[in-house]
């Protein structure tokens, strides 16, 4: 699948099989992540077969079984650094979701101190992604009318409304869906408003919208 179906047939999963990550699949995954964090400036990390983070009672109360994979979200802080930790930790998404994997960004129901991650000094984990094969596919939530997440003085471009529609298909925290386009011109300029993981959220948005809009417009 190209990256707009795969921002089309992406849920967020929360169960997963005990299917292993392993072959080419994991290859390639692997080598993915390894350019995202040099064009991203991340230290994205792939763990393997590794139940620990998730067998705590925020794992129930999250509804999540059968983790045992997991990304973690690593870098350096920067002012830009969770906007980039949403949009390459995203592009990690979509290209799971291509290899046949599901996925699921993890803010606070999984135990740091359990977790199998390298942060050198100096860095900071963001968050996490759950990953795997998924026992189910996941189930689309509800999103926000078009109106409400984006502005544009007169006529609507095509290929902003098409940014916009996949921008509505990025997982947010909570579903709150808190990002908003702004069309000046030809400029684009994406803002948020205050909240928990909200920049996380918002880098997220903006790599979907560049998807939808076939428009290279940040990072």
């Amino acid at each position: 699948m190209d990256l707009l179906e795969a921002v089309k047939s992406r849920h967020s999963v929360r169960a997963y099989t005990d299917r292993k990550i392993e072959g080419a699949v994991k290859t390639e995954l692997e080598q993915f992540i390894a350019q995202c964090n040099a064009e991203g400036n991340l230290h994205l990390q792939l763990v393997l077969d590794e139940p620990k983070a998730f067998a705590s009672k925020l794992n129930h109360y999250g509804m999540f079984s059968g983790v045992k994979n997991y990304v973690a979200v690593v870098g350096t802080p920067a002012a830009d650094f969770e906007e980039r930790c949403g949009y390459y930790g995203e592009k990690v998404v979509l290209k799971a979701q291509q290899l046949g994997l599901n996925t699921c960004w993890v803010g606070l129901m999984y135990s740091k101190s359990k977790a199998r991650i390298e942060i050198a000094d100096g860095e900071k984990l963001c968050c996490v992604i759950a990953i795997g094969y998924g026992a189910n596919q996941g189930r689309q939530h509800k999103s926000k009318k078009m109106e409400a997440v984006c502005k544009v003085d007169g006529t609507m471009p095509e290929w902003f409304c098409q940014g916009v529609e996949a921008a509505l298909l990025a997982p947010t925290a909570v579903n709150q869906q808190k990002f908003f386009f702004t069309l000046n011109g030809e400029e684009v300029v994406a803002s948020t408003g205050r909240g928990f993981y909200n920049y996380v959220d918002l880098g997220i948005a903006k790599y979907h919208f560049e998807i939808g809009s076939g428009r290279k417009l940040w990072f």
